[in-house]
């Protein structure tokens, strides 16, 4: 099994693309490397895999990053169900409070509902009032399971796990999950990962068993701390 590097301006991009990231070590090598920290995960991760292959700071803002025109203050303005969605539309505790105010205070934000403003400008908070509804009444009738953002990783990782292993504790997904985070590859739930997990326990008894023989013969010969080491089995 791979090590996962330091990420720092000597990882190559191949091995920066091939490893799970966390957005905050992401955000942390930014500030380091004098590199903007705006955006989503996905956002930021494709501006420090454009440095590392470029090397240059200043990239032109990604297409979905475009300078927006509209100057409207979704923070502070007054909603109502005749706004006009702007090119500058952000998700907001004013926009939240607008629609729990119209819908009711079970509305939540959600992946589909998030796309569709980003790619309705033009139009109004009262369509969008009624195409969460329309989204939350196709939720509770689908079968499918509801999509997760491609940035959630982890998120995507337990659903699939525990949809593909019912008497499986949750527990023993969040420990794959920290093998499988700290491999080289994609991070996308299979059955084949049971056997790192395997692995990693068979791992774990050799471990023992070679702790219990030094114990028992050669406890005279190692350090002590040598023998309290041994049993560090992280």
């Amino acid at each position: 099994m791979d090590q996962r590097p330091d990420l720092n301006k000597k990882i190559s991009t191949k091995d920066f693309t091939e490893f799970y990231w966390l957005k905050s070590e992401l955000v942390e090598f930014c500030v380091k490397e004098g590199l903007r920290t705006t955006g989503s995960k996905l956002e930021v991760t494709e501006r420090i895999e454009t440095y590392l292959d470029t090397g240059n700071k200043n990239k032109k803002r990604l297409k979905y990053e475009s300078k927006s025109e509209s100057k409207f203050d979704w923070k502070n303005s007054d909603l109502s169900l005749n706004t006009i969605i702007t090119d500058n539309y952000i998700n907001t505790e004013n926009v939240r409070s607008f629609f729990k105010k119209q819908i009711g205070i079970h509305f939540k934000f959600n992946v589909k509902f998030m796309k569709w403003m980003k790619a309705n400008r033009g139009k109004t908070l009262g369509m969008a009032v009624e195409e969460w509804k329309r989204i939350d009444t196709e939720k509770k009738t689908e079968t499918q399971p509801k999509e997760i953002a491609p940035q959630f990783e982890y998120n995507r990782f337990m659903r699939d796990f525990l949809a593909d292993n019912p008497n499986l504790e949750r527990a023993t997904g969040i420990k794959l999950w920290k093998i499988k985070k700290s491999m080289r590859g994609d991070n996308v739930y299979s059955r084949e990962d049971l056997n790192w997990l395997r692995d990693a326990i068979e791992l774990k008894e050799s471990k023992l068993l070679y702790y219990i023989y030094y114990k028992n013969h050669l406890h005279k010969i190692l350090p002590s701390n040598s023998i309290k080491n041994l049993t560090d089995i992280r």
